[in-house]
This record gives structure tokens, sequence and C-alpha cells, in this order.
């Protein structure tokens, strides 16, 4: 694994207190993927670079970098089913990493550009893990960006179990909310213990951030209940042979960091990248950066 530590790899260009203007509804394409509509953005032109967003979010996550990609690029980000504001096809049962990874595959293929770059940030970075361990030949590479892969944090350490105990400590109060069926406080304290805010902080958050998480609110009951993901073991990735960048933020949480690394040592050849003075909120705090350190990789393939 080669490691990389970027620093002032470019100025900050968006800042969490510069709102972004997300992209139009009516910009936005639609496909029928396994039974569902899947909506999406296809900016750009050149190889093309699928994103997956997180949770609570959608393709608007993506929005701080869409234009920095679409110009060497053909940028194609989509809102994951159950995801976004339109109604749901049913009760929230396939809310699964399994189904939403199933989706990716068949998204890649119904869109015929495959094989993609492949990037995730967090619980989309666990959905395209799976879905790339499992579908190798639509993946032209793999980034992760603080890949929520919990089965990949060590459990042979004291440094992993105590970055399991906090993160079970942080994430507390949003389940409790969600399990007593408040959607909206589960999505501000979600965001307040991923993103390490002060209690309090996310009213204060720009606009469009606060309309984007508050829009899928209704997805956490839904993730928290749901079914375990697939389990991926360092031996599955080992025999991952498509090139690889793992990212996290020099300021994030144990959790986050601990998981790139183990994946870093387990993908053939992979690069870990830490970004500067960001943390979770690395692709938004500074897109800049994300940007430019993705585009180095791939062009050096």
């Amino acid at each position: 694994m080669k490691h990389k530590h970027l620093t002032a790899v470019m100025p900050l260009l968006v800042s969490l207190l510069i709102p972004i203007t997300a992209i139009s509804a009516s910009a936005a394409k639609e496909v029928e993927v396994n039974g569902v509509r899947l909506q999406y953005v296809d900016h750009g032109s050149g190889e093309p670079i699928v994103f997956v967003h997180g949770v609570p979010s959608d393709l608007r996550s993506w929005e701080p970098v869409r234009e920095g990609f679409a110009k060497k690029y053909r940028f194609i980000a989509y809102t994951q089913r159950y995801f976004g504001t339109r109604p749901w096809p049913d009760d929230g049962k396939n809310l699964t990493v399994a189904t939403l990874a199933d989706d990716l595959a068949k998204f890649i293929a119904t869109l015929n550009v495959g094989p993609v770059h492949l990037v995730g940030w967090s619980y989309g970075g666990q959905v395209t893990t799976t879905a790339a361990v499992k579908n190798p030949s639509l993946v032209r590479s793999l980034i992760l960006y603080e890949a929520s892969v919990a089965s990949m944090l060590p459990t042979d350490s004291a440094e992993g179990k105590a970055a399991r105990e906090d993160r079970a400590k942080l994430l507390a109060p949003a389940i409790a909310a969600a399990k007593a069926g408040d959607a909206v406080q589960a999505a501000k304290r979600l965001q307040e213990a991923v993103f390490q805010l002060p209690p309090g902080e996310f009213d204060r958050l720009p606009q469009d951030w606060q309309t984007r998480v508050l829009d899928n609110a209704r997805t956490l009951p839904l993730v928290f209940s749901a079914s375990p993901p697939p389990v991926i073991t360092c031996d599955m990735l080992k025999s991952f042979a498509r090139p690889t960048l793992v990212m996290h933020g020099e300021k994030t949480q144990a959790f986050y960091a601990l998981i790139a690394e183990a994946i870093g040592k387990c993908v053939p050849s992979a690069q870990l990248v830490v970004l500067p003075n960001v943390g979770h909120d690395g692709p938004r705090r500074d897109p800049a950066a994300f940007t430019a350190a993705v585009v180095e990789f791939l062009s050096s393939r």
C-alpha cells in the first residue's frame, strides 16, 4: 500500500459556510433499475465516474465536486432507492446494503457505461465496496472516502475496540431518536456526530445542507433497523485487482481512519491518501483537495 499525506493540494474553494447551489430537479434524468426509478445527473464527457452518496443524503451531496470532475470526466451521480424526495415503492423493507449494491451494479449496466471509476463516501462507500467486490468487471477503479465498512475495523487491538465503543456512543442519540419515531432529530444528531459538530450546530449549517439532510431523514429508521450488510473481509479485498484509492480526513474519527487504513493494507497496491484539515466532511469542506487527489490518482492509471 502506498501512503500519501496531502498538504495544501489546492486552496479551499468552498467551505462549510458557503452554500452549494444544487442541480435543479429538471436537469436530473431517470432510469429504471430492479423495478424502481432512480434519478441521476450526467454531466461532462470522458471516462465515466459514478458517485455514490451516504446517509441521510442523495445525489446533491456531490454538488461541491461536480463541476471540477465534469471538466475532464463524465460525472454521474445518482440517488439510491428510498433516498431523495420521491414516494417509496414499498414500506422500505428492501433498504439493505445488499439491495443497494445490486442496484448500483444494475445501474452501471443499464446505462452501459462500465467499467467505471466508482466513488463512494461513508455509507455509500460500503455500498460501492460491496458492489465492486461482487462485480469487478464493472469497475475500472475504486475510490473510497471514509467508507463505513465496519467489518474491516480491527478487532484484535485496543485501538479498534476503543473506536467501536466511541462509534456506538456517538450514534446512540440518533438511533434513540429514530426508534422514538423522531426521524428529524435522528438526522440532526447523526450529522452532528459524524461531522464532529457541537450540539445544536446542525441548525446553523448552510440551508442547502440542512434541506438535503432533512429531505432524507425518513430513511434513518430503515437504515438503523436494516439487516446487517454483507461482510467484507481482508481476504476478499486481497483478490480485488482493480486500482484503488482509499482516503480519510486528517481530523476524522478513529473509526473511519482505522477502516481506511485496513482496506488500504488489504487491497493489492492500494494508495492511501490523508486529506489535511478535514474530517468526514472532506468532499464538502475542501472539494478542491478531494477532486485534486482523485484526479491525480486517475491520471496516473
